[in-house]
């Protein structure tokens, strides 16, 4: 199998698998993704969704937010990880896009990685979910994933196997393959119990291959 036929029959199978793949984030603007998530980072989703409500209801826009102290913004996060360096990079964040992007959000990753605690990863996504940009953000979950199943093959880093994945996927559906990676990795191939009885990737799987073939 040439890795263009894997990626056809990988990505066909999950565009299947999740049909109306999406964020799980909760947002309405540019400006409430980017703090989701900001806030998302070494987070799940779930956690965050339960924050967001009382902290956009008190900072309901960047304006609001840059005038804001970091103690203020904390109480409102205390619950996710890491709350300090999070509140303190909500702040400087939303500073830096009302003094120098007249409080538009930015929507390139290289603009987006100006401010303070947004990396690579945070922008990849805002870009691909709020603008449709193809830009594959690689967390925890597509990366275990991605080498799995045989897209990427000794990446040593997210970034690495952010290179070799949108090698491969059709500039048109990056955005979608993201997600359909992202939840592919979140509720079936799990890291310390992949469900892989329910997986219809099995015969294209490493991690199945290596663990199961002799068994």
């Amino acid at each position: 199998m040439t890795i263009k036929e894997r990626y056809d029959v990988v990505l066909d199978h999950l565009a299947k698998e999740w049909p109306a793949a999406n964020s799980e984030l909760h947002f309405e603007n540019a400006y409430q993704l980017l703090v989701a998530v900001m806030l998302s980072a070494q987070c799940t989703d779930k956690r965050v969704n339960m924050v967001t409500p009382a902290l956009f209801a008190a900072y309901p826009t960047i304006e609001s937010l840059s005038q804001a102290k970091k103690e203020d913004v904390l109480n409102y996060i205390k619950s996710v990880s890491y709350p300090n360096s999070k509140a303190e990079h909500l702040v400087q964040m939303a500073k830096r896009v009302v003094e120098v992007y007249e409080c538009q959000i930015p929507d390139t990753r290289e603009e987006l990685q100006t401010l303070a605690g947004v990396g690579r990863k945070t922008a990849n996504v805002v870009c691909a979910v709020w603008w449709n940009q193809p830009t594959m953000a690689v967390d925890t979950h597509i990366f275990r994933v991605a080498e799995r199943i045989g897209l990427t093959t000794n990446a040593k880093n997210p970034l690495d196997s952010e290179k070799q994945l949108i090698k491969h996927i059709p500039e048109s559906i990056i955005p979608k393959a993201h997600h359909w990676l992202l939840l592919h990795g979140r509720y079936t191939c799990q890291a310390r119990t992949p469900k892989c009885e329910k997986c219809g990737l099995q015969n294209l799987c490493r991690y199945w291959k290596r663990n199961h073939s002799k068994k």
